[in-house]
C-alpha cells in the first residue's frame, strides 16, 4: 500500500526513524519518503546512510504548525514519531514535554486534516497507561487527542490511529546501550533501579512492522498493542554482564516498578487478537459506526475477560537471558 505513495515520518532521525526508512526503502517503492526533524547534524548524518531519490529532508518542529502544514502538503500517510522521552528531563522540564508531545500533536493533527492526508498513525508508549510521571502523562493525552481527531475529521477521509508498545531493544538513551558503555568503559558494577522491576520488550524491526501492518489494519480510532514479552532488569544485567557485581540505585523520578499497555480500567474497550490488543475508543464518531471486532484485513477480536490488565510484571511470557542476547544479536 505505500507504492507510488507519499510518506512523512516527524522525528525521523530517531532510532525508530532510522529503521522505518531503511524497511520502506526495501519493501516499497515509495513516491516520497520525508524525514522531518529539527535537528540538522542527525539529518546531515542521516543523509549519509539513505539518500535514495525518493527521500526529501525536512528541518523543522513540531511545536511550529505553519511548518507542518507545509510539509504535509500532498501527503498520504504519516507516522508521529517525534517526542520528548525521557521520564527524568520531563519530570525536570516540565512546559518543554508539554510543548512538544501535546501541542505538537494537535499542530500534527491540524496538518493533516488541512492537507486531506489519508491515515496518521502516533507513536505511544507503555507509560501513557494510568501513568505517574510527566512524559506518561502527556503521551496519554496526546493518544486522547489522536483518537478523538477520527470525530473532528468530520466529513474528511483522515483517519487516525495510536500504536503504544513497550521497551526498545537498543534504541538511543535506553538501559542497554548504557550498560554496554559502563562495561566498555571498565565499570565495577552495573546500576539496578530495583531488583523487581520488569519492562515490555520489543526489537526495533519488530516496531517498525507492527506500525506498518497497522496502517492496513486501521479503521480510525484504535490505540494497537502487541503482544510481546516482558524482560526483569536484573536479567538484563545477567545477561551482558554476568560477572559484574549488581548495585541497587533506587528508583528514578517518574519510573514505575512494572509497566502497563492495557489498564484494566479499559477492560470493556480492550479487544483481543491473535497478536496484539486493540483498544477502542471510548467515545463514538459522529456519523460513523464502526465494527473494531473485525478489522480492514478480515482479522477477528474479542473482547478480553473482565478486569483484564497487560502488565509487564504479570505478563505471561518472559525473556530467558539466553532470549535477550539473541534479540540483541539480531538487533
Amino acid at each position: 500500500m505505500f507504492d507510488n505513495k507519499t510518506i512523512l515520518i516527524t522525528g525521523g532521525t530517531g532510532s525508530f526513524g532510522q529503521k522505518y526508512t531503511k524497511t520502506i526503502l526495501a519493501k516499497y517503492k515509495p513516491k516520497r519518503l520525508i524525514i522531518l526533524s529539527r535537528d540538522e547534524l542527525k539529518q546531515y548524518e542521516m543523509q549519509q546512510i539513505y539518500n535514495a531519490p525518493c527521500m526529501r529532508y525536512f528541518i523543522g518542529d513540531v511545536r511550529d504548525g505553519d511548518r507542518l502544514e507545509q510539509a504535509f502538503k500532498d501527503v498520504d500517510f504519516v507516522i508521529h514519531a517525534a517526542a520528548l522521552k525521557q521520564v527524568p528531563a520531563a519530570e525536570y522540564n516540565p512546559m518543554e514535554c508539554i510543548k512538544t508531545n501535546i501541542y505538537g500533536a494537535e499542530n500534527v493533527i491540524r496538518a493533516a486534516i488541512s492537507n486531506n492526508v489519508s491515515k496518521v498513525i502516533a507513536l505511544s508508549t507503555d507509560k501513557a497507561a494510568n501513568p505517574i510521571n510527566l512524559y506518561g502523562a502527556t503521551k496519554l493525552a496526546s493518544d486522547k487527542l489522536f483518537v478523538a481527531a477520527n470525530n473532528i475529521v468530520g466529513s474528511g477521509k483522515t483517519r487516525f490511529a495510536a500504536v503504544r508498545y513497550g521497551n526498545v531493544v537498543g534504541s538511543r538513551g535506553s538501559v542497554v546501550p548504557f550498560f554496554k558503555q559502563l562495561i566498555a568503559n571498565g565499570a565495577d558494577a552495573l546500576p539496578i533501579t530495583h531488583q523487581d522491576m520488569t519492562r515490555f520488550w520489543i526489537s526495533l524491526q519488530d516496531g517498525v512492522d507492527f506500525v506498518l501492518k497497522n496502517f492496513e489494519r486501521m479503521q480510525g480510532g484504535e490505540i494497537f498493542v502487541p503482544k510481546i514479552p516482558s524482560v526483569r532488569i536484573t536479567d538484563l544485567a545477567a545477561a551482558y554482564a554476568p560477572d559484574l557485581k549488581k548495585e541497587i540505585v533506587g528508583i528514578r523520578p517518574g519510573e514505575k516498578m512494572h509497566e502497563i499497555m492495557c489498564p484494566g480500567d479499559d477492560c470493556h474497550h480492550t479487544l483481543e487478537f491473535d497478536d496484539h490488543f486493540v483498544i477502542m475508543p471510548s467515545i463514538k464518531f459522529f456519523g460513523r459506526e464502526t465494527d473494531f471486532c473485525t478489522n480492514h484485513l478480515g482479522e477477528k477480536g474479542h473482547l478480553v475477560p473482565q478486569g483484564f490488565e497487560y502488565n509487564s510484571g504479570t505478563n505471561p511470557k518472559f525473556l530467558t537471558i539466553d532470549e535477550i542476547l539473541a534479540m540483541d544479536k539480531l538487533a
